[in-house]
């Protein structure tokens, strides 16, 4: 007999109450994405071009807005970090500790230059300095001219880690960065000095497993503050010029955040989406209805939340309340990176390989009859979005002839694409 599995399985999908409606601009695959591995790759878009990476070494530019081609480069390397990228140098970082620069415009190389061990998470580059985050606890600092080492961090890694390292932020003079072990540190930028450090996450419990924390996701600067998620323990809200604590809560998470000038958006391990109020970490709401799906850090996309699943959805919510106003299934691969957005377009990856750009019609439905069945979430505690069992296509396209005069889907598709221009 085989190992029984012991996972609980995802939540089944049910219908959704379509509000908006979703245009897929382009798709490209782009290699052979991540072969099955748990890496997380990131596209990343800077001014009209989207930069991405596939495990097996392949990098290419593309045009963010129609998809084409620009140049692609295989780097005979096994890619697991990146690419991180500005409007002048492209960065991937290798399993063999390997951190690669090339030009944006044409991906011609600059140069290559070793670190102590595998990178797991992007490259980043500010005023001339390339860093750099390893798998053993250390932060690299490169010229960026010259990929020349400038200065390392190292700390201590524990006996036991999630598989991933959260990615440094470089603001000003500074460098934010995430460890191992629940800490979250400043360094100055030229001299890798410590500015403040401050420990966000405590360990419990009697076995390793259970003290386990870590911090995988990104920390995100907003204004004056720093938003951080940690597994097994808090999100929590730090001063950006000294560290200091400004709020905390109780909620497990190790996937990127996002926020708008209101509200913090946060995936929590089991797979719950939530909206915290940014200022406090009060819950506005909670979104229960895609548990054990493995959903990905939310991105804000203008008046939605999207998040990916494993079975390759993008799910839209209502920034609000909530509520579910979309779906679509660009791949049957996980997708397991929080989508990008840039100019008014939603970059989405997935595990295969496919790069899919999205952009999207809301319609305001405040004048129609009420649904069969109301649509609810509770605002301020951990309630679930309620959704009605509905048939999509015609309930859209009943409310589109009402707020289009009849527009014909090509007038529609139109529409979309003026949004992108």
């Amino acid at each position: 007999m085989g190992d029984v599995d012991n996972a609980i399985p995802p939540t089944p999908l049910t219908d959704v109450y379509t509000t908006i409606k979703i245009a897929s601009l382009w798709s490209e695959d782009i290699g052979s994405g991540t072969n099955e591995l748990y890496i997380k790759l990131i596209p990343n878009v800077i001014a009209d071009s989207v930069f991405i990476a596939d495990t097996d070494g392949e990098l290419a530019a593309l045009d963010a807005k129609s998809g084409k081609k620009i140049w692609q480069k295989d780097l005979k390397l096994p890619v697991t970090g990146g690419p991180g990228a500005n409007g002048n140098l492209v960065m991937v970082g290798s399993s063999e500790g390997d951190v690669v620069t090339l030009t944006a415009d044409n991906g011609e190389e600059i140069w290559r230059s070793k670190v102590s061990s595998e990178i797991l998470s992007p490259p980043v580059e500010n005023s001339g300095t390339v860093i750099a985050r390893t798998i053993d606890g250390k932060i690299f600092a490169l010229n960026a001219e010259t990929g020349e080492r400038l200065w390392v961090y190292d700390r201590t890694v524990p006996a036991l880690t999630l598989r991933g390292t959260s990615t440094p932020v470089m603001i000003d003079e500074n460098v934010i960065a995430g460890f191992d072990g629940g800490r979250v540190t400043s360094l100055n930028r030229a001299t890798g000095k410590l500015n403040w450090e401050t420990r966000v996450a405590i360990s419990r419990g009697r076995s390793e497993l259970e003290r386990l924390v870590d911090i995988d996701a990104q920390p995100l600067i907003y204004q004056d503050a720093i938003y951080i998620a940690t597994y097994q323990s808090i999100i929590a809200a730090l001063s950006l010029d000294t560290g200091t604590v400004l709020w905390e809560r109780e909620i497990s998470s190790f996937t990127e955040l996002d926020a708008d000038e209101n509200y913090l958006f946060v995936t929590d391990e089991e797979g719950s989406v939530w909206a915290l109020d940014r200022f406090s970490g009060a819950s506005i709401w909670k979104q229960e209805k895609l548990l054990h799906r493995k959903p990905t850090g939310p991105a804000v996309f203008g008046s939605a939340v999207v998040v990916g699943d494993l079975e390759g959805y993008l799910h839209w919510m209502d920034k609000e309340s909530g509520e579910f106003i979309g779906r679509t299934q660009m791949s049957s691969s996980p997708i397991l990176v929080k989508p990008s957005v840039e100019n008014d377009q939603l970059f989405a990856y997935a595990s295969d390989g496919t790069l899919t750009s999205y952009s999207y019609i809301g319609i305001d439905i405040s004048a129609l009859p009420e649904r069969p069945e109301a649509v609810s979430a509770e605002q301020g505690s951990a309630g679930t979005t309620q959704e009605t069992a509905s048939d999509d296509s015609s309930i859209f396209d009943g409310i589109l002839d009402i707020f289009t005069g009849g527009e014909s889907d090509d007038e529609v598709d139109d529409s979309l694409e003026d949004l992108a221009d």
